[in-house]
């Protein structure tokens, strides 16, 4: 998300027309009529091209279609009709994971319904006049950060999300189109454009905003929004598929392009659909958990800083919970509460080495929509209170030369990806887990409220990992 984003919101739809589905190779056609077909991933008991070989015979076996190949991670997105189709991939003995990754037909995708901005509902500010805000004082950005400007402008942060407009005036110098491209389809589009949000989603500004967090950089100071690393360059990775979900096969094309296009910081202020939580007892989410486990990992292994928002529905990520929200993909359901414990994830945090990040309200406490959870938490940033107006917002920047004063964990992941960005200038010859040290080491330990949220064990550890955020100083 946008779905890490502003507490309590709705995303309006759109529909996708059949002509997306036929450019982006999802709709086979046989004898002249379409037919139904569900979208698979598909991992190879391999990592890269031998992986690849082994799915692409077991998808050919099975008569289905393979739609897209991963060669890194030996991983395929693959299309297949019959109901069997999964089963008959996981029986054998080269396949580790096979699965559906959403819950509907490719022929008739459904309308989106996760947690966007909706229409009118955008809470606009006004231009912040380049002024440093209380969420930046709170991290140290304010005390001055010993990074040079040709340093930081070597460091490359992926914002794989909504789309970004590269047009704003305080992201113009900041975007690099040469990095950025498509993968709302689960296939890198690089044609100019591709990465701006989609204007009839009114959920499309959430990249452009968490962007402005990270990196928004203008010549003219008075104006604006300045970034916590400003300098520091942005490739745009449009996630968000034309109707509306951040699919699985999305968010592993857009790690690999992120990784391969020299990403030191990946910043992720969303949750994998159409499953709220992946849990590895079922087949399809388990197939999407290795998959999307697999493109993290190599993102990790080439030196990028895999950053996540924690979510916002005040929940114990360490404990068992409720999820009432999936699948998300269907226009009229079926949407059932499932009872879920600590081995289901909200991908990509809960992988291994992922910053999960919970969000703080401008006093310094949990915000009250934040979920944490002792062992899942890496660090605490500057969320906002979404009902607090501007004041206790965090402002940013929005399409169309506009600013937005947004609240959730999506806006303190973006700020812990500024913060790695930092530690990345500094420390250019780094690995992802040393800066990720770096960064937890630096952190502020915080202890509890003064008061119990909503009634909740407190403890720092489970409300803040390591504690709170800090740029170096």
């Amino acid at each position: 998300m946008a779905k890490g984003s502003r507490f309590g919101l709705a995303r309006i739809a759109t529909v996708l027309a059949a002509a997306v589905l036929l450019l982006g190779g999802a709709v086979p056609y046989v004898g002249g009529a379409a037919r139904t077909y569900h979208a698979y991933l598909v991992v190879g008991r391999t990592d890269g091209p031998q992986g690849v070989a082994q799915a692409t015979d077991a998808v050919r076996a099975a008569h289905g279609i393979v739609g897209q190949a991963y060669p890194q991670v030996g991983v395929v997105l693959a299309y297949g009709s019959t109901a069997d189709f999964g089963a008959r991939l996981r029986a054998r003995p080269d396949i580790v994971a096979a699965g559906a990754s959403r819950t509907v037909a490719v022929q008739n995708p459904p309308i989106g319904s996760a947690d966007g901005l909706e229409g009118d509902d955008v809470p606009f500010a006004g231009d912040p006049g380049g002024r440093p805000a209380w969420n930046q004082s709170m991290i140290g950005e304010s005390m001055g950060v010993p990074v040079s400007a040709d340093a930081l402008h070597k460091v490359v942060v992926a914002v794989l999300d909504s789309g970004v407009d590269e047009r704003h005036p305080d992201l113009r110098a900041a975007v690099d189109t040469s990095r950025s491209a498509s993968c709302g389809t689960g296939v890198p589009d690089t044609r100019q454009g591709a990465w701006r949000p989609d204007s009839r989603m009114s959920e499309s500004g959430h990249g452009t905003h968490v962007s402005g967090i990270i990196a928004a950089d203008r010549a003219d100071q008075h104006h604006g929004v300045r970034g916590v690393a400003p300098g520091a360059r942005i490739a745009a990775v449009r996630l968000l598929s034309a109707n509306g979900q951040y699919y699985g096969e999305n968010l592993v094309c857009g790690f690999l392009w992120a990784a391969d296009h020299g990403a030191r910081v990946i910043n992720d202020s969303y949750f994998a659909d159409p499953w709220k939580y992946n849990c590895p007892g079922d087949p399809d989410q388990a197939a999407i958990i290795a998959a999307v486990g697999r493109a993290v990992a190599y993102a990790q292994a080439k030196g990028a800083v895999v950053v996540a928002s924690a979510g916002n529905d005040a929940q114990d990520l360490g404990g068992p919970r409720t999820d009432d929200r999936s699948p998300n993909d269907h226009v009229d359901g079926p949407v059932t509460t499932r009872q879920l414990g600590p081995d289901c994830v909200r991908l990509p945090g809960g992988l291994p080495g992922v910053v999960d990040v919970s969000a703080l309200d401008a006093q310094g406490n949990l915000a009250g929509y934040s979920n944490w959870g002792r062992g899942w938490i890496s660090l605490a940033a500057p969320g906002g209170d979404p009902d607090g107006g501007e004041q206790q917002s965090v402002i940013s920047d929005w399409p169309g030369d506009r600013y937005a004063a947004l609240a959730g964990t999506s806006m303190a992941a973006a700020h812990v990806s500024g913060v790695a960005a930092l530690y990345a200038a500094l420390h250019p010859g780094a690995g992802s887990a040393e800066l990720v040290r770096e960064m937890e080491r630096a952190a502020l330990p915080l202890d509890c409220p003064g008061h119990d949220v909503k009634s909740r064990a407190c403890t720092g550890a489970a409300y803040f990992g390591y504690g709170l955020v800090e740029a170096p100083h």
